[in-house]
């Protein structure tokens, strides 16, 4: 695999959401990982040994960014009642459908076990349930917005 073709995958996985990729070719194996901003992502070649490459300054500082706004986000939210978090990576959405009602509001009154949002991942419709009781007293992301394993979606505010 030519320098050029390595170094636009490494660009591709800094700018996206996956933290991770790998790709096997006749003359060798890369695998790609991201695990922070400062991690180097280090090629494995079968063939002829390839310097690792770092991260873009620009995608680190976006990568940084990101982490903060979350942990700042959950942090204000675990100060105001309980953090319903996504079990895993999709694509959030408010409503069962598209145009349909949003399965909860801010105000709405919700019952543990009761759907709060959709998370499609691989093409699966995933219901996400509440795991408390309470009233959603914050909606922490946008309807059709890439999520997080662990990323909080809900503050319910247990005081009902």
């Amino acid at each position: 695999m030519d320098l050029r073709k390595l170094k636009t995958l490494i660009d591709l996985v800094s700018e996206s959401n996956i933290s991770e990729l790998e790709i096997t070719e006749a003359d060798g194996k890369v695998r790609i990982v991201k695990a922070d901003p400062h991690a180097v992502a280090a090629p494995m070649m079968m063939a002829a040994p390839m310097p690792a490459a770092a991260p873009s300054p620009r995608a680190a500082a976006a990568m940084a960014a990101d982490e903060a706004e979350a942990a700042a986000a959950e942090t204000a939210a675990a100060e105001t009642g309980h953090v319903i978090k996504s079990p895993m990576v999709g694509t959030f959405y408010r409503a069962a459908s598209p145009g349909g009602k949003p399965l909860m509001e801010i105000g709405s009154t919700v019952k543990s076990g009761e759907p709060v949002c959709i998370i499609e991942a691989m093409k699966i419709m995933n219901e996400i349930e509440a795991d408390e009781s309470g009233t959603i007293a914050k909606i922490l992301c946008e309807n059709g917005q890439a999520v997080e394993f662990g990323q909080p979606l809900f503050v319910i505010d247990r005081r009902v």
